[in-house]
């Protein structure tokens, strides 16, 4: 997803300059070798130094995290660019590294820093799709975000990470107007998606939706985000290691995750299926009659998270995103969505809709 967030503005947009800070440089290498352009600067950094870290964020105008698992690193990594006086923009996904991060708003107003946490598709294309329709509407009772994707779509072990731990203990959801504890992994829903994904059997998970969206939409009663594999029987899995007590703790999803890593290549896949894709629906009130607005889009994880990361960092380096401190991408005035989804569309994501 960073690899794709660095493609994106090396090939859309004219940044001078995009640093690929990382441990593993053999990959950067690699990365920055494809792209053959001298803008494509990389450096080593230990992300659990915090020295290294502000060093390698200093001087640049924007640092953009895709740095997972969140719940690891996104606290670590948005002080080290407030002590490194740079804006920060992230496409953290885990709702406790949002709830970790939040605080940190009071500092970075005073200092006059921007941190904008979780702009990729989900939270990110799924908040910033829930701000549109509720501006459409004039009251709004229920936000309902959905997302589903094939485990042959993504690669990576901050991915698996972050499965297990979103299938994990109890999470936030927002219903009767309050937050609410839910266990993770239940409230089993069919959800019709786009082609190829077609019918995808999703459940409640630990996601920062239900979290920023009440803070920001004034009135809702309801939030709630579920999530599912196409590859139900992964999912069901995940609940069953949770259960069983194998992911209550970071050692534990470590080494669960480097298991299933390894193991995951042999398990049954719909290649068919090796998309990402979201849906929001959102329910309310316009011209005295209940409407219901469903946004839909389709495309490969990579692309529907590192894209919105590159457009937003490239928007936050030009002064398009307004406000200071800590905010989600549905905060008011503070990404333009005209702009926002016209540029997802030229790079041929297309969000369809319709109304009900």
């Amino acid at each position: 997803m960073g690899a794709e967030a660095v493609k994106d503005l090396i090939g859309n947009t004219d940044v001078g300059q995009v640093t690929i800070a990382d441990i593993n440089t053999e990959a950067a290498w690699r990365l920055a070798a494809a792209l053959g352009d001298r803008r494509v600067v990389v450096r080593r950094v230990d992300a659990r130094v915090h020295g290294e870290l502000v060093e390698a964020i200093k001087g640049h105008d924007v640092a953009a995290g895709a740095m997972g698992p969140f719940y690891l690193f996104e606290r670590g990594v948005a002080e080290a660019a407030l002590d490194a006086g740079v804006d920060y923009i992230s496409i953290c996904d885990d709702h406790d590294a949002v709830e970790g991060v939040l605080p940190l708003d009071h500092r970075a107003v005073a200092e006059g820093r921007k941190i904008l946490t979780g702009l990729g598709l989900s939270p990110g294309i799924t908040n910033l799709l829930a701000r549109k329709g509720y501006d459409e509407l004039e009251k709004v009772n229920s936000v309902k975000a959905y997302w589903a994707g094939s485990a042959g779509d993504s690669e990576g072990l901050a991915v698996i990470l972050h499965t297990i731990h979103i299938f994990s203990g109890m999470i936030t959801s927002f219903q009767e107007g309050r937050s609410q504890q839910i266990r993770a992994g239940t409230g089993r829903e069919v959800v019709e998606f786009l082609p190829p994904l077609g019918r995808v059997v999703t459940y409640h998970l630990g996601h920062p939706e239900p979290l920023t969206l009440p803070r920001y939409l004034k009135g809702i009663r309801e939030v709630s985000l579920k999530g599912g594999l196409t590859e139900n029987y992964l999912s069901i899995l995940a609940k069953a290691m949770a259960r069983l007590g194998l992911t209550s703790t970071v050692a534990g999803k470590q080494l669960l995750g480097a298991i299933l890593k390894k193991a995951l290549p042999y398990f049954p896949s719909d290649r068919g299926k090796n998309f990402m894709g979201a849906r929001v629906d959102i329910t309310g009130m316009k011209k005295g009659k209940s409407v219901r607005i469903t946004y839909l889009l389709v495309d490969h994880m990579k692309r529907l998270t590192g894209i919105p990361l590159s457009i937003g960092a490239y928007m936050m380096a030009q002064g398009k995103i307004k406000g200071r401190g800590v905010f989600a991408p549905e905060a008011e005035g503070a990404i333009d969505q005209d702009y926002f989804f016209n540029e997802l569309a030229r790079r041929d994501i297309k969000v369809h809709s319709y109304t009900l």
